[in-house]
């Protein structure tokens, strides 16, 4: 018997939290027996953990200094007709000759609509395909609202269209989908949440007691005002009541080369400067308070961890 096959997409622009969730899924579907491909479309990650996932890396495309409308490649030029060909070349054969039994999409259509281009011929292919696979829209518990009018209308249209069901990865207790997309009561037949997604604690290396006590700063993905959040804990340590306490800076995998540096120039005794860490679980738990950006994936780690914590929009 034929293993079941899912096929996950996942495009990040700037935050690599979308990718981070979207792997841990992932890797739990693999897990519970099924094949699965995981196909990403931003640029790669250094020590992405993908366990018994086929990854996939599409040419990589990113945004430009936060402004999701200015597509680019890896290289800084403007995402053109041509590359736009090649990506959905990319995709369309990567699913021909995976010919999964599910495709999970991330974000869109709530999100990523800048990928139409690609997108849209996928779920054009698998429409047509017999049999047809069961496809998923997976999404976070708070979307961005859109005020462009008739955006909402199109979110519905292709939901209807193409999806069989919209994953809402987050606590309905906390916040329901209909917050962020009031439309939301016209798919309520296809919404289900799933609770809040991570890693599971014991995922995490064993301690060995060195970081015990610290302050842990960390920026998520490091690509949106990080360098403020940092520059701001450098100058806030000697006015703390922890100042004799180690602290620890982690910038992100986004942060630019030369912000970075910056930043290494104005460390002090006491300070350490870290691009990134595997172990950032372990860190959180080990902690005496965590200060950070309050992305998706740092707040459900903060959570599991039970540390005290200041979280920064």
């Amino acid at each position: 018997m034929t293993q079941p096959r899912v096929f996950f997409y996942v495009q990040y622009l700037q935050g690599v939290g979308h990718l981070y969730r979207t792997t841990h899924i992932a890797r739990a579907t693999a897990q519970a027996g099924l094949a699965v491909d995981l196909v990403s479309g931003g640029v790669p990650v250094t020590g992405l953990e993908t366990g018994n996932v086929n990854f996939h890396q599409l040419t990589p495309i990113k945004c430009r200094d936060g402004d999701f409308s200015d597509l680019i490649d890896e290289k800084g030029q403007p995402l053109d007709v041509a590359l736009k060909g090649s990506r959905r070349d990319e995709l369309l054969s990567l699913f021909q000759r995976q010919r999964p039994g599910g495709i999970v999409i991330e974000a869109f259509p709530f999100g990523r609509r800048q990928m139409r281009f690609e997108l849209l011929p996928l779920l054009e292919q698998a429409r047509s395909t017999s049999p047809k696979p069961v496809i998923i829209c997976s999404v976070r518990d708070i979307l961005q609202i859109s005020s462009k009018p008739g955006r909402a209308r199109e979110t519905l249209d292709l939901i209807d269209e193409f999806f069989d069901y919209v994953l809402v990865h987050g606590d309905p207790e906390f916040a329901t989908l209909d917050e962020t997309f009031p439309d939301a009561g016209e798919i309520e037949g296809k919404i289900h949440y799933t609770g809040m997604v991570g890693d599971p604690l014991d995922s995490a290396p064993i301690s060995d007691g060195s970081t015990d006590g610290e302050i842990l700063v960390s920026a998520g993905g490091g690509a949106t005002q990080s360098e403020r959040l940092l520059a701001t804990a450098m100058a806030a340590r000697p006015l703390s009541r922890a100042k004799n306490r180690p602290w620890r800076l982690l910038a992100g995998p986004n942060l630019p080369r030369r912000e970075f540096t910056k930043l290494a120039a104005q460390v002090s005794d006491g300070i350490t400067l870290e691009p990134n860490r595997d172990d950032f679980p372990l860190l959180l738990a080990e902690c005496a308070v965590s200060v950070s950006q309050a992305g998706y994936n740092t707040c459900v780690d903060i959570l599991r961890c039970g540390c005290h914590s200041v979280v920064v929009p």
